[in-house]
């Protein structure tokens, strides 16, 4: 069977999951204040920064690039430059920037995560990723009981209209030219935990929801292949902040039912389950096998990269599998993984892919 993500047919194809690491002139620019420089001036910043964390990811060999998310102030708020109905305050637990829905959505922006595909599009030759929030994830993290209530009285209210939104961001995205669009979807993996799952009156009816929103955002779209990445605990250790237990296994039935060509899935961490759950997934699916670790810190070597990919290779084919990180370098403003770090990770990371070439080949 032919690779969905193959670059000319070339078996382990080597990506990032979405996020690359900020340097402080990224962070300075984004946090500029309006007026502070001209749109222009911003823009032609803005352009030459992703020119360069594009090219680290190039430097490197990787098969498949994105801009880094460094365009977006906010990877969950990127929703609020598609539509109205937000409002920017602060997350009472943390302290960070929290957006939030206050109001019924309307469209504002489509193409803003378009015009960054474009642009990438524009200055390299390698396949060229976008990443979207799922909808789930939107509702898990955008919607507040006292603040939200007024215009979405259920947090499930808020999660379906937000598949519209997303739905007409994909089609803009396929025209822009990407190659693969990716839903993030760690709400969907925190149904693994046998804790969170307690939690729910009815736990498979809520995660089978999970399933359905993403589904109707990218049901019937053809033309660009379709990627679930499942983040469970890389996100979390990369902003030293505790993870969920639980294997994949609880949720394998929602994942067969997923419309998509690819999962990206974590399998570094002690406990995120054996390799043996990829046998128990369709087989047209591909396995973007989270194979390098993201802590700070730690870099794994070529060898023991590639030592996880022939776990994975006793179970399912290598045909089917590509490598990436096990999450983005970046998922939250905590984040302290450097990008010299990050890109010492992926040349070893197309290190491992040459050798997994060479031995199965």
């Amino acid at each position: 069977m032919e690779s969905q993500l193959n670059v000319k047919k070339l078996l382990f194809p080597t990506s990032v999951v979405g996020s690359m690491p900020r340097s402080d002139f990224v962070k300075d620019l984004i946090a500029s204040a309006p007026g502070e420089i001209s749109n222009e001036e911003y823009e032609s910043r803005m352009d030459a920064a992703v020119r360069y964390i594009i090219a680290v990811q190039e430097q490197a060999g990787l098969d498949v690039v994105t801009d880094g998310e460094w365009r977006r102030k906010s990877y969950i708020g990127v929703i609020a430059e598609l539509a109205h109905g937000f409002e920017l305050s602060t997350n009472p637990v943390d302290g960070r920037p929290w957006t939030i829905v206050v109001d019924k959505l309307s469209p504002k922006e489509p193409g803003f995560i378009a015009r960054e595909i474009a642009f990438s599009k524009s200055i390299t030759s390698r396949k060229v990723k976008a990443t979207l929030p799922s909808p789930a994830l939107l509702g898990e993290r955008m919607w507040d009981s006292k603040k939200s209530s007024g215009a979405y009285p259920t947090r499930e209210e808020f999660v379906s209209d937000c598949v519209p939104i997303l739905r007409r961001e994909v089609e803009l995205l396929k025209e822009a030219g990407a190659d693969i669009v990716q839903i993030d979807d760690p709400h969907l993996c925190l149904f693994v935990d046998p804790e969170i799952r307690g939690s729910y009156e009815d736990p498979c009816h809520a995660s089978d929801f999970a399933v359905d929103v993403v589904n109707g955002v990218i049901e019937g779209i053809n033309g660009v292949v379709f990627a679930e990445h499942l983040c469970r605990r890389a996100g979390a250790r990369a902003r030293s902040e505790s993870g969920h237990a639980g294997g994949f296994h609880p949720i394998i039935d929602q994942l067969n039912r997923l419309k998509v060509h690819h999962l990206t899935m974590e399998f570094t961490t002690p406990g995120a389950g054996d390799f043996e759950v990829l046998g128990q997934l369709r087989e047209d699916l591909e396995i973007g096998l989270g194979c390098v670790d993201v802590t700070p810190g730690k870099i794994d070597s070529p060898e023991v990269i590639a030592e996880r990919v022939r776990m994975a290779a006793r179970y399912i084919a290598p045909e089917r599998i590509t490598l990436n990180p096990d999450c983005g370098f970046a998922p939250g403003s905590g984040a302290v993984v450097g990008i010299d770090e990050a890109y010492e990770k992926l040349c070893n990371e197309v290190s491992a892919a040459a050798i997994l070439r060479e031995e199965f080949s």
